[in-house]
Formats: C-alpha cells, structure tokens, sequence
C-alpha cells in the first residue's frame, strides 16, 4: 500500500509517518513543505501521479492563527483553501482516498455542549475560515475523503503549548492562564494512530471528530503540564489576554462517533506518557 502523507514535517506528520513505516505492508512517502509547495497545482498533480498513492493523507497548513489575522491572512487562505483543493483534485485523478486534517475551530464555541460532526459550523477566525474552506474544497474535489477535525495538539515534534508552558517555567515563578475557554487537548502520537486505524480499516467515509477523553481549560491544561514544576499557575480571563484572533470558549468536540472505531484515552494520560517519554 502506497501512502503519502503532506506536512511531513510537523507534528502530526512526523509522528504518522514514523508510525506508518513500523508496517512493512506500506511504502510511504513523506512529503515536506520544502519539497512540496501544496499551492502549486502542477507539481502536486505530477508528483501524487508518479507516487500513484492508495492514499493521501493531508496533514500540510497554515497553523498561526494569530497572524492569519492580518499579514498572514493571504497565505492562510491560499495554504488551507486552495492547497486543499489542489490536493484534492490529484488524489481524485489518482484514485487515491483521502484523509484532511482540520480543527475545531469551525465552531464558534457558543453551544455550551460537544460539538458534532453534523453540527452547525461558525468560524471565528481567518483561520477556522480557511481550514473550513478546505473542508468543501476536499469534499468537493474528492468524493472517497475523510475529514478529521482535532483540537490542541501536542507531541515530541513541533511548536505546542506543552512545549510554551515549559519553556516559561524555565524563567517564571507565576504563570497566568486563560481558564475560561474549554476544549480537548489531542496528544500527536494517539491522532497518528487514529489515522493509520482508518487507513487499516476503512470506516464510512465523512466527518470524524478525534482528540483525547476528558474536557479542559488553558488553565486546567497547564496545570497538568506544570505539576511537577516549581511554578504558581494562575487562572484569568480571555478579555485579560489580548490575541488578534477570537478564540471559541467552549469548542469540545464530541468523539462519540470516533470512540464507535477506536478506543481514545484521556489527555491525562496521554500527557503522562509524553512526559515520561521526554524526560
């Protein structure tokens, strides 16, 4: 089975491609930002033509919300929007399947429940935007997709917000957190390995929202990161913490759907395991 996965470089990339070479039954084909420019329709189609996948595993983007706000927002739109069509359109001509990752941050965060995969979509951001954009885009292009929508995702590869805390509790006695925005974090490694259960297992076609069990605030997440560090952390208010980008306040996602496939454990655990594995 021939596999390619784009945004091989990031975090969920690098950890789906290092998962999906323990198999000696793929050959897979990891394709990095500098090697593969996903807004160029010419060399996407010819390079995912010569590879011939049986899949196509989109992992590529735009991630600064923030900055997507302003100087960003042009490439936020031409990455997540139009590389997704493009992508897309080759794995069509090729009959490849395709798995788009996506975000949360579709929602608005004003429905007080988890979220489902039928549910009403709102961005709030450029980015929510364009990542839902992408979404029409690869179901419009590519009739045998899979969209997974995930939220707050750290790992041992890429920029995250375990790797922030850290950082600061280097230098800091007290950390202030925003608490008032909930969601679930998603540990790299257990989405790499719901990824490869699609991809071993072929379930329906369509939406999948995947993160880890349980439901936590910035606050809450922080803590848990921090817990064995000599650092007070304190909980405030979005207003308090001003970012250009509007951020949900209740964006979980509901794995009811997913947890039907695959067995999720908690972000408490999946931390744990990160943890232990970096020290």
């Amino acid at each position: 089975m021939r596999i390619v996965v784009t945004g091989a470089g990031g975090q969920v990339g690098v950890e789906l491609t290092l998962l999906l070479n323990q198999n000696s039954q793929y050959q897979v084909f990891p394709l990095t930002k500098k090697e593969f420019d996903i807004t160029n329709e010419e060399i996407v189609c010819k390079k995912i033509a010569e590879i011939n996948p049986d899949w196509v595993v989109h992992c590529a983007a735009y991630t600064n919300v923030d900055a997507a706000e302003d100087v960003g927002k042009e490439l936020c739109w031409n990455v997540n929007k139009n590389g997704a069509a493009i992508i897309g359109k080759a794995a069509a001509l090729s009959n490849s399947k395709l798995i788009y990752i996506s975000t949360d941050y579709v929602f608005d965060g004003r429905k007080h429940t988890a979220y489902q995969e039928t549910d009403e979509t709102n961005p709030l951001n450029e980015y929510g935007g364009a990542k839902l954009a992408g979404e029409k885009e690869i179901f419009r292009t590519c009739l045998d997709s899979y969209i997974v929508r995930t939220s707050w995702v750290f790992g041992k590869y890429g920029k995250n917000f375990v790797y922030t805390m850290l950082k600061l509790a280097e230098t800091s006695k007290e950390l202030k957190i925003v608490d008032d925005q909930y969601g679930r974090p998603t540990y790299a490694k257990d989405l790499a390995a719901f990824i490869n259960y699609i991809i071993m297992n072929n379930p329906p076609t369509g939406i999948y929202h995947f993160s880890n069990e349980n439901t936590a605030t910035w606050y809450e997440f922080a803590r848990g990161i921090l817990k064995d560090h000599n650092v007070k952390v304190l909980p405030i208010r979005s207003n308090d913490y001003k970012q250009k980008a509007l951020r949900p306040k209740y964006n979980v996602l509901s794995l009811e759907k997913a947890k039907s496939h695959f067995q999720i454990p908690t972000w408490e655990t999946a931390l744990d395991h990160f943890m232990k594995n970096l020290k």
